[in-house]
This record gives C-alpha cells, sequence and structure tokens, in this order.
C-alpha cells in the first residue's frame, strides 16, 4: 500500500475536496474559491443550521463527517489553543485516513502549532489574503516536517482554482508577504506617533507612489533599474535612522483595547462613522479586481529584451 507521502509524490494524484473549519468573511471567501473551480466544498460552523450566505455548492455541517476530506483548512481564531484544540480533534476523527492539515494563520509560528500534532508531516500552511475570493496571491508554506511534494501539491491544487502561489518551504513566522508588510507598518505607526505624518498622508504616498512602482516593477527589480550605487549610498544613510525595536507598536494595541477596530467598529485610524460597511468591503474588492485585470492585460506585457533572468537564491 502507499503512503501518504507516495500519494502526493504520484504524478497523478489530485486533491479532490476540502473541509473548511471555522466560517467567517474569510471562510466564506475560501470556500467560494474552491466550489466554483469543481472541489467538493464543506463548511464545519457551530451555525452551520443559521448559515444562510454559503456560495453556490457548499455545504454546512455543525460536525465533522464520517467521510474524511482530502484537505481540512482551519480558518478559527489566531490563538494556539483554539487552533491545537480543532487540530486534535480533526486527527482523532480520521486517525487512519491520510488527510492535509492546513492552517489559515497569518502570523503565529507553524513549528509552535505543529507541536502536538500526531501527523506533522501532513501540516501547511495556507495565507489567503482579503478578499479571499479576489485576492490572487495565497501564500503555502511548509510545516517543520513537512515534505516538499505536500507543499508542491497544495501549490498546483491552489492553481486549479485560480490562484497564484507565494511557496515557502521552510517554516518562518509571519509568512513572506506579512514580514515585509509589517516592517512597512512598523515604521509608518512610528511616523504617525511621532507626528511626521497622518494615516492620510502616508496613504496617500504609499497610493501615489510606492504601490504603482513595485506593481509595475516589484520591491527589487525596481532597486536594479534605479541603481544599487544610489540604493546603497541611501541604506546606509537611512537605515540607522529607522525605528528599530521588538515591541508591538503601542498605540495600535491601545486602538484595540478601546473597540476601536477599524471599519466594522466604525473608527480606527480613521472615522468611519456613517459609512456603509458593505459597500465598502464590496468597493474595495471590485476595484483590486479591476486593477488585477489590468496588470494582467496586454498593456503590461515586456517588451522585447525587457525581462532580466531570476538568479537562484542565496544558499
Amino acid at each position: 500500500m502507499r503512503t501518504a507521502q507516495d500519494r502526493w509524490l504520484a504524478a497523478d494524484h489530485q486533491i479532490r475536496s476540502i473541509l473548511i473549519y471555522g466560517y467567517g468573511v474569510m471562510g466564506s471567501g475560501v470556500a467560494s474559491s474552491f466550489a466554483r473551480h469543481g472541489f467538493k466544498t464543506m463548511v464545519r460552523s457551530s451555525r452551520a443550521s443559521d448559515l444562510r450566505d454559503l456560495p453556490p455548492g457548499v455545504v454546512a455541517v455543525s460536525e465533522l463527517p464520517d467521510t474524511p476530506p482530502d484537505v481540512v483548512l482551519e480558518l478559527v481564531p489566531e490563538d494556539i489553543t483554539s487552533k491545537q484544540r480543532v487540530y486534535a480533534e480533526i486527527e482523532a476523527q480520521w486517525p487512519d485516513a491520510p488527510v492535509i492539515l492546513a492552517t489559515g494563520t497569518s502570523g503565529l509560528d507553524l513549528v509552535a502549532l505543529a507541536q502536538p500534532l500526531l501527523h506533522p508531516e501532513r501540516f501547511v500552511g495556507l495565507h489567503y489574503f482579503m478578499p479571499a475570493d479576489e485576492a490572487l496571491i495565497v501564500e503555502v508554506m511548509a510545516g517543520p516536517q513537512t515534505p516538499r511534494a505536500l507543499v508542491d501539491l497544495m501549490a498546483a491544487t491552489l492553481r486549479q482554482t485560480g490562484k497564484e502561489s507565494v511557496v515557502l518551504y521552510q517554516p518562518i513566522v509571519g509568512f513572506l508577504v506579512n514580514r515585509l508588510q509589517h516592517a512597512i507598518l512598523h515604521e509608518a505607526y512610528y511616523l504617525m506617533e511621532a507626528g511626521v505624518a497622518s494615516a492620510a498622508d502616508i496613504d496617500h504616498a504609499v497610493r501615489r507612489m510606492l504601490a504603482p512602482r513595485m506593481c509595475v516593477n516589484g520591491l527589487l527589480q525596481q532597486k536594479d533599474i534605479a541603481g544599487l550605487a544610489i540604493h546603497a549610498g541611501a541604506q546606509a544613510s537611512i537605515v540607522p535612522q529607522l525605528f528599530h525595536n521588538h515591541t508591538p507598536n503601542p498605540s495600535l494595541q491601545a486602538l484595540v483595547a478601546r473597540g476601536e477596530t477599524g471599519l466594522a467598529a466604525g473608527r480606527g485610524f480613521y472615522d468611519w462613522a456613517g459609512c456603509d460597511v458593505q459597500t465598502v468591503r464590496q468597493q474595495s474588492a471590485q476595484q483590486l479586481a479591476m486593477l488585477t485585470t489590468f496588470l494582467e492585460s496586454a498593456a503590461m506585457t515586456p517588451a522585447p529584451n525587457t525581462t532580466a533572468q531570476v538568479r537562484p537564491p542565496k544558499t
């Protein structure tokens, strides 16, 4: 009999069914992306009987079914104990089935999450971005004992749902995108606290300069184009002056402690009083979809002799 890893290595092996454990805004988008591409899609939720917004083709259950799916994607709140409790339930329900267990965490340590698992070799991280049904990128990251074959299988499966995968073969807290994003945000919070710039100033600069330039050339390729000598000189001057510490920003933590958690609460970095929450989110998703369509259009096709070769990563 082939082992689970043998199945993952088999060229003809495909994932056909997924169970999403936890159903919020993210779970709805993820379920929709699988179901509309022909995957058997199930949602496990304590609110199963009350859910009225299930995407077409998605079934909701209040308990784990007897028949195991190929993949269970956990999307419960960002708390290690809560997630590990779910993992124990899943492994107890199907002790003899090679179910792939995925976590949707965006910031927790996969090494810590995997510690009590009976089968850590089946553990992966899948980091979706909001809105999950529209955002093209999903990060796929190995757990501490996950073979490359399983990571590659998950990446291939996500491509079947219309997603592009960023693949990480070793676990690191925050994946790739969030680490880059939080490095920028940490400096942005400092600039706000120091009175250098407002939230609106920072967002305007990002929308009009950082984001468009990165859309065209990315982060590192842009520096190649501009010239690394200039960049190295600027880094030598600027990096020592950046705000470096190992403490989560206290102003952000205070906002959350006061219940000022952003759009849904009516207040965060901005005052959202009087705004239609659902329309704001729908508008954001539509605008992202329009931008993505443009970035994939003929207008963005590179001219001949303008595409650089990828250099191998540092080993």
